[in-house]
């Protein structure tokens, strides 16, 4: 039999790089690198390559389960979809549809994405999130504030074109390699680049300025360096009296944020801030690249706006090379937000609070009383389960159990539910607590579009049949909403997508056909439109045209080093896991390079609590405890330890306190000891 070639897209980050599933006799046999993909060019990282290792895995889930005693049952279709529409019926007839939230997944596609919080809102449930909450809600808050438009601003392979680069809070060249190899593209050709990170890493490595700041001070160094931008003149005044606003409220908010002054909060020499500002400021194009070192905070809203306030300072957008760049960490976290699978939002970003917005989707849809929002988010979905207040939840495809902080509160919650449904790939912690699981299909099992970090919307096609009698989560989905007499006859995800193209006018040239090849950017308005690579080349979606310079104050971190935690805990990826590792821990090719849950500690506070390299540890917060292996690392500054989240250990420790108005959890500092086990 002749092996066919199916074009695909990763299932891991947010890059969407494109490969070939190689097919005979309905196996996948192999992967072939797509050469003319226009970001990752035929190349694949450690995950992309493993990829097909979680296909066929023997823990795949292959039936309907309901839970009988403490074990599991398999059960129909039929049977199953009746549980699920009694379960979600009878809290909705007890308390409300309020009582009823849903995760969306970030794994999904657009496709399914949509469908999930359009089943939630023609419910009458205001409450539908997805894990963007735990990873860039403060990029979708901070983003659409500034600048009117919550995504990258310049495509991946733009970023060679930058004469100076300034990472922060993203380690890049792990997590998201083979975006970092156009930054080494971009060094070669003589950029500069610049890193902050509380940490030395392989992305530090390429630093020719590397700015090594105490973690949660990312405003500190920020407001350090416009404070020098504006003092030395360096600033871009024609670009500020034409195209923003607020400029002369941030000046007087910096005025005393001297350099000196960033250096004692950051740890950063004031000398090493001044140098970053004249080179970020001084470059003919330069571009910000961020991830989740700057949103997984309190003040993650705060450190998204202080980004976008240099590049706006500096003109530094709307213009190959230049950008405000955060990297998504899911492959289609991007995608989700821009379906509506988020509580303050409907597709499109329309806000949920907007009268105009449900008469817009009550006539679109054809339904009378959708939920005004804002809905419940994800972290607060778990507070009102543990208050009684939500009865019931429809969790796809993610698993707040292991990536939610404080997780042991998290799986409190979980129990405390009337009814929990959990659609997913394999029996995760989440998927364990649930009164009934549907057994969903992986994304080399059904077809659809993924929206990757830039704004590329990509088409995946469907390679194998899913095991045993697994379905599509479009498939899942539409069962249960028939079950609810809703007219959810989708018989493809093309048939979703020409849905979208009519409510989401980011997507309305977006279609099945067009996506043949290399994909398009959004916003994408018409059939003949080629996309928007590049953002706010001609003013911003904003009154007047122009873009927000939002002053933003210094706050510490909530929790700081005491006499009883002396050390600050700080978390992120390592490079051949991908989040709560429900995937990447069933890939052999991957665990065996990084099997177990790990601490970084510098070798001088190893050398004080007499503990040398692998030893066992315990980790204590005032959550909980974790047992985890010592790795001594000068990459960590004294006092600071980290952990990488892929292991249920690590969000024991992490607190969950939020971000005020993006409510994301604080996961990047945490007050914490460290003992050794005998």
């Amino acid at each position: 039999m002749t092996k066919v070639l199916v074009p695909t897209i990763c299932p891991y980050c947010g890059a969407g790089c494109g490969f070939f599933i190689a097919v005979e006799k309905e196996r996948a046999v192999g992967i072939e690198y797509m050469l003319d993909h226009p970001v990752s060019e035929g190349a694949l990282c450690s995950k992309g390559n493993a990829a097909l290792e979680i296909v066929g895995h023997q823990e795949r889930l292959t039936s309907p389960l309901k839970r009988r005693g403490d074990g599991w049952a398999k059960i129909s279709w039929e049977e199953a979809i009746g549980l699920a529409a009694k379960g979600l019926g009878d809290a909705k007839k007890r308390r409300g549809p309020a009582s009823i939230a849903f995760l969306a997944s970030s794994k999904c596609t657009n496709e399914e994405n949509y469908l999930i919080e359009k089943l939630a809102r023609l419910l009458g449930s205001p409450h539908v999130d997805n894990c963007a909450r735990l990873c860039h809600a403060p990029s979708v808050v901070g983003l659409n504030r500034t600048l009117g438009a919550a995504g990258m601003t310049n495509p991946i392979p733009d970023v060679a074109s930058s004469r100076c680069i300034f990472i922060i809070g993203s380690n890049l060249a792990e997590n998201h390699p083979v975006i970092s190899r156009w930054v080494h593209r971009a060094k070669d050709a003589g950029a500069l680049v610049i890193v902050a990170d509380p940490r030395e890493t392989h992305t530090s490595w390429m630093a020719d300025i590397f700015l090594q700041l105490a973690p949660g001070t990312d405003v500190a160094l920020l407001n350090g360096m416009a404070h020098v931008i504006i003092r030395e003149g360096l600033l871009d005044g024609e670009y500020i009296a034409r195209n923003t606003k607020g400029f002369e409220v941030l000046a007087e908010s910096v005025r005393d944020f001297t350099p000196e002054k960033a250096a004692e909060i950051t740890g950063v020499t004031a000398d090493e801030i001044v140098r970053a500002a004249r080179a970020y400021a001084s470059s003919p194009a330069s571009s910000i690249l961020y991830s989740m070192g700057i949103t997984q905070h309190t003040t993650g809203t705060d450190n998204v706006q202080a980004v976008s306030n240099l590049a706006l300072i500096c003109g530094h957008l709307g213009r190959s090379g230049t950008g405000v760049m955060p990297l998504r960490g899911q492959n289609n976290v991007q995608g989700a937000c821009d379906m509506g699978a988020l509580a303050e939002f409907y597709p499109g970003y329309r806000k949920a609070s907007d009268p105009e917005t449900i008469k817009y989707f009550s006539s679109a849809w054809e339904a009378d009383g959708l939920p005004t929002g804002p809905g419940l988010t994800a972290t607060e979905m778990i507070e009102a389960a543990t208050s009684g207040d939500v009865g019931a939840m429809y969790i796809v495809g993610e698993d707040p159990a292991n990536s939610d902080p404080s997780s042991r509160r998290v799986r409190k919650a979980l129990d405390a539910l009337d009814f929990l449904v959990v659609q997913d790939v394999f029996m995760t912690a989440t998927a364990q607590a649930a009164d009934l699981v549907l057994p969903g299909a992986v994304w080399a099992e059904k077809e659809g579009s993924f929206t990757n970090t830039e704004r590329r919307v990509q088409w995946s096609s469907k390679a194998l049949d899913p095991p045993g009698s697994a379905l599509s989560d479009r498939e899942i989905i539409c069962r249960v909403a028939l079950s609810f007499g809703l007219d959810f006859d989708y018989p493809d995800a093309a048939s979703v997508l020409a849905e979208i193209n009519r409510t989401v006018p980011q997507y309305a040239g977006i279609t099945r056909d067009r996506l043949e090849t290399g994909g398009l950017i959004w916003p994408c308005p018409s059939h003949d439109h080629p996309g928007t690579p590049i953002l706010h080349s001609s003013g911003f979606k904003l009154a007047e045209g122009r873009a927000a310079i939002v002053p933003v104050p210094y706050r510490p971190a909530v929790e700081v080093a005491n006499e009883d935690y002396p050390f600050v805990l700080t978390t992120g990826r390592a490079a051949v896991h991908h989040n709560a590792g429900s995937m990447t821990r069933r890939s052999p090719s991957l665990v065996s390079r990084e099997p177990d849950l790990y601490v970084e500690i510098n070798p001088t506070d190893a050398a004080k609590l007499k503990v040398v390299d692998g030893d066992p540890v315990t980790v204590t917060t005032l959550r909980g405890e974790t047992e985890a292996h010592a790795r001594l690392s000068v990459g960590v500054k004294e006092g600071v330890v980290f952990m990488p989240f892929h292991f249920p250990g690590t969000n024991v420790l992490t607190q969950e306190t939020t971000d005020p108005e993006a409510r994301i959890p604080e996961f990047k500092v945490s007050a914490c000891r460290i003992s050794r086990r005998d």
